[in-house]
């Protein structure tokens, strides 16, 4: 937030006391930006992200209805979920510029019809390749939608304004990805699996009405411009990189297909980078990575993702076809990590205060790897009971880890630059969810075939037996072969404590790293410090949220102001 010029103590606008325009305080301007219609314009922005929010954790309980119906295999799950998160990853730095050349209203209008097309193929959809292309589309509006819906706040709201717009947009995604699962739940026991695509609809169509009714329409023609080949290389790239971790571990990580998709996405990254980097106006600003207290942050924020993302994919697969629990019931049960999550997102500020974000990401960083570790300690007759014990600790680590880390990243960045800076964030993290469930799935199949005995099964059972959980259980039921039932769920027990091995060396990992390398700015003594707007959990939320708009200042950015 900008500061009064009148301040004698802002060091970028310094008044002597003596100054005679300090001598008495400048009655307060009447804010510009005093449409009465803009708090109902709000109102489109949350209805536009919320439906993002949705998405991120709904299909997730539907995915083993989905393997049971529809015959998904494990890598065709790992495809439901990483084809959204890949597309969007990719996409949403050209559809931000776009947005910023042509006109930000009327792209968030087609980033929404984009998804509403997407959403209505999914309704439609009875085998996995459908609904695989129905979330690739989906990714393509969730591109536009995130960038643009929030960057048009800075034209509704003034200075004065504008921190209470930003915290109820960021609230509105974080209640989202809760409310995800229980609202999939919900549906799938009343009606068909297509259901948690049919709520999309009514959401989109009401974003869409309210956007070009109340939203003003705002562009940037200065913005740098799209560059095509760069898009082309970071689709291309990340979607080969994902297509060889998944196939990986049905095809062995030896087959030539594997190996020339990994090397095709590697050299495609490096040639994005190559390309970037002679742009003087970059669509991916890459030298924003030379910032110690950006990059670092960075890296805390996108493990975190790539953990979350991973723990997601995982679970519900083990609360529903090995304990038992229908879709309602999962999301019930997956409830005590976003509280968890929200709990720390709010109690964190006051330990930011006190002793900078370092201490306080590497804390939640430690408590999350502690999580993950005691999660890995279940037992085949535990039930839900252990899953209940870990899952509040690994939300309080998240939302230790994540939301400073976010608030501190984006603080780094000089005010010229918040928008690409939170544009390159937000890829980072989207990218590291896409790989989360690629490598933390890949494990999950590793580990679940490996420990399966199919030997004497017919080959078609076994190969079903051995695709996915959900597979092996529809096997067992056609048989009446209870041990078969109770082998794929101690095989599936199995590779999940495998994963959360993973995902607990992970965040130690990334809490050693940060504990070395990240700075800790401090708030300057009696200095107040900003609320997170709220929590981020991997669906490209935020505290700060990336808007660029200088509307919610973070510690690290007025610490950083005090240092120049």
């Amino acid at each position: 937030m900008a500061s009064s010029p009148t301040n004698p103590t802002d060091p970028a606008n310094p008044v002597h006391p003596t100054d005679p325009t300090h001598a008495t305080k400048a009655p307060p301007q009447a804010d510009p930006h005093a449409d009465p219609r803009r708090w109902l314009a709000l109102c489109a922005i949350v209805a536009s992200t919320l439906v993002l929010s949705f998405d991120t954790t709904i299909l997730n309980v539907a995915l083993p209805t989905m393997a049971t119906e529809i015959h998904a295999t494990t890598g065709d799950m790992q495809w439901l979920v990483d084809s959204y998160t890949v597309v969007f990853a990719a996409a949403m730095l050209p559809a931000g510029l776009i947005g910023d050349r042509f006109g930000r209203r009327r792209m968030l209008v087609a980033g929404l019809l984009v998804f509403l097309a997407g959403s209505l193929i999914g309704v439609l959809a009875g085998s996995p390749g459908p609904v695989i292309a129905a979330r690739t589309v989906m990714g393509v509006g969730a591109a536009f939608i995130m960038p643009l819906a929030l960057s048009v706040l800075p034209s509704m709201f003034g200075p004065t304004e504008r921190s209470k717009a930003v915290a109820i947009v960021s609230t509105a995604m974080a209640l989202g990805m809760p409310l995800g699962p229980i609202i999939g739940g919900a549906l799938l026991e009343h009606f068909w699996w297509g259901s948690v695509f049919l709520i999309n609809i009514p959401l989109v169509a009401l974003g869409v009405v309210a956007c070009m009714t109340l939203l003003p329409e705002t562009r940037d023609p200065a913005a740098p411009r799209v560059d095509v080949l760069s898009t082309v290389f970071a689709a291309g790239g990340l979607g080969a990189l994902v297509f060889g971790i998944i196939e990986a571990p049905d095809r062995g990580w030896g087959d030539p297909l594997v190996i020339a998709m990994l090397a095709g996405g590697a050299a495609l990254i490096a040639g994005l980078v190559l390309r970037e980097r002679g742009f003087s106006s970059p669509m991916l600003d890459l030298t924003l990575l030379r910032q110690r207290g950006f990059l670092w942050n960075a890296v805390a924020a996108t493990l975190v993702t790539f953990i979350l993302t991973g723990l997601l994919f995982v679970l519900p697969s083990y609360l529903q076809t090995s304990l038992g629990y229908d879709a309602f019931g999962t999301g019930l049960r997956l409830l005590p990590m976003m509280g968890g999550l929200m709990v720390a997102a709010r109690g964190g500020a006051p330990l930011v205060k006190r002793f900078g974000p370092r201490p306080v990401i590497v804390a939640g960083l430690a408590v999350l790897a502690g999580a993950a570790f005691l999660g890995a300690t279940t037992g085949s007759g535990d039930g839900y009971g252990a899953t209940a014990l870990w899952l509040p600790i690994a939300g309080l680590g998240f939302g230790l880890a994540i939301v400073p880390a976010m608030d501190s990243a984006l603080g780094t960045l000089p005010r010229e630059r918040a928008g690409t800076g939170s544009g390159l964030l937000q890829t980072l993290r989207q990218t590291g969810g896409a790989i989360g469930v690629a490598i933390l799935g890949s494990v999950l199949a590793a580990g679940y075939t490996g420990k399966l005995d199919t030997g004497g099964l017919p080959a078609s059972a076994a190969h079903t037996a051995s695709d996915s959980l959900a597979g092996a259980h529809a096997v067992a039921a056609a048989t009446g072969d209870r041990a078969l039932a109770a082998a794929a769920d101690t095989a599936y027990l199995h590779g999940m404590s495998v994963v959360l091995i993973v995902c607990g060396a992970a965040s130690l990992l990334a809490a050693a790293l940060v504990a070395a390398f990240l700075p800790n700015p401090r708030p300057a003594a009696g200095e107040a410090v900003t609320e997170p707007s709220g929590s981020d959990t991997g669906s490209g939320v935020g505290a700060g949220s990336g808007t660029g708009t200088d509307g919610v200042r973070p510690v690290a950015e007025r610490a950083a102001d005090a240092r120049q």
